[in-house]
């Protein structure tokens, strides 16, 4: 029996999970990523003609990596073989790739190599990979929850093709759900069950797209539910509540799903949605993001997207760093909050980064010129005799504090950098 033939039988397995049980055996029982494998898509092409190349699938837990990855084995006339990056390491990868050695010169017959968590192999365990991905002794299947354009190395990168997967959307953890309840074989086809439309429906929403999770808490309430009087098990929204733990949020603090999220708190301040900025913040706080590290992007946004409107908001966003390091969480939550909705609510003026940003720019491609002498110092013997200092206008002895004078060097004349907005103080 090869590696291939274990897949398939484990899937069958009736005394695996649920979850296991039910893992799609070919193409069309995959839901939800009908982008990259629905009808005449590349890589349904490429499995369907088995010319596949390296791949890297990455999406949130649940979405189908592993499953798409079986799939591939099933249906390839290839060998199979798997690693996980958290557990293995550059010698479990010499053993399978000997062994692929001997079985594409004995057979001719490429081995497909899955490993899972694939960001987790160090720099030095991915560039072991790639002789082997080169050789074309191996087709690399590499699975990651974190955005591979910042985990994984730029020359395996450019040998794979990566695909981004979705999560499944409610009505795809739907259809899982009512497959798993009838399905004879692998799910609950013979036992008799009632499962109401709340309780598929509280599954849906509790797994957050995470097909492991609804089918876990689905198995849970089933096995642990008696059959009543007339045998059968009713599965309604009280049993799926008790069976089904609340989900983990899915935030991952170094990764892609950080930086998603972060960019939406972000935007939402500046967009002066005031539900939304608390709703993303409520996000990050619960996933255990540095607090310190949000309360600096509000001070940011404070000076960027309110800046002048409302000066004001500077001050309450670092008043909030300051009374966050002194109380610490959880309380700390309660200045984040204030904080973060002064800035959404707060009028907005992004003339203070423009200011900036234009000097700057200004400053870097080459314009600069001597400041003018009316404008030296001049506290120094022998300045006058330079001419620093002299014409120079006193602004507060002039009825308002100001006069008019030159002040930007002579070659920058009448340039504008402050671009002032209506709303700015």
């Amino acid at each position: 029996m090869s590696l291939f033939d274990i897949q398939k039988t484990d899937t069958l397995n009736k005394n695996a999970p649920l979850a296991q049980r039910m893992r799609p055996q070919n193409l069309d029982e995959i839901l939800g990523q009908d982008h990259i494998i629905g009808p005449g898509k590349l890589l349904r092409r490429a499995i369907e003609t088995d010319k596949l190349s390296s791949l890297i699938f990455y999406g949130s837990p649940g979405c189908g990596k592993t499953t798409i990855a079986t799939v591939i084995a099933n249906v390839t006339d290839k060998f199979y073989a798997s690693l996980n990056a958290v557990t293995d390491g550059v010698a479990e990868l010499r053993k399978i790739t000997g062994k692929a050695e001997e079985n594409l010169s004995m057979y001719g017959k490429q081995t497909i190599l899955f490993i899972d968590e694939i960001h987790r192999f160090n720099k030095g365990q991915q560039d072991a990979l790639l002789p082997w991905v080169e050789k074309g002794l191996i087709v690399l299947i590499g699975a990651t929850t974190q955005n591979p354009y910042f985990s994984l190395n730029p020359a395996l990168l450019s040998r794979s093709m990566i695909f981004e997967l979705k999560p499944l959307s409610k009505a795809d953890i739907a259809v899982l759900i009512d497959r798993s309840c009838k399905d004879l074989k692998r799910g609950f086809g013979a036992y008799k069950l009632d499962v109401t439309a709340e309780a598929i429906a509280h599954l849906c929403n509790c797994s957050q797209g995470d097909a492991r999770v609804a089918l876990n808490g689905l198995e849970l309430a089933v096995l642990s539910s008696k059959p009543n009087e007339n045998g059968v098990r009713v599965i309604d929204l009280s049993v799926v509540e008790e069976s089904i733990q609340r989900p983990r949020v899915v935030y991952d603090n170094t990764g892609d799903e950080h930086y998603d999220i972060v960019s939406a708190f972000i935007k939402s301040m500046r967009g002066s949605d005031p539900d939304a900025a608390i709703y993303y913040l409520a996000r990050m706080l619960d996933a255990g993001e540095d607090p310190l590290f949000i309360a600096r992007r509000i001070i940011v946004h404070a000076a960027e997207d309110v800046g002048l409107a409302d000066p004001q908001a500077l001050q309450v966003a670092q008043s909030a760093a300051a009374a966050l390091q002194f109380i610490g969480m959880p309380e700390g939550r309660i200045v984040l909050a204030e904080a973060a909705l002064y800035v959404a609510k707060a009028p907005k003026s992004n003339s203070v980064i423009t200011a900036i940003d234009n000097a700057l720019a200004a400053v870097q491609s080459g314009k600069i010129g001597a400041v003018p002498n009316h404008l030296k110092d001049a506290h120094y013997a022998g300045a006058q005799k330079l001419g620093h200092g002299i014409g120079y206008q006193y602004p507060h002895d002039y009825p308002l504090g100001w006069v008019a004078q030159q002040y930007l060097p002579d070659n920058l004349a009448g340039e504008k950098f402050y671009i002032q907005n209506v709303r700015d103080k």
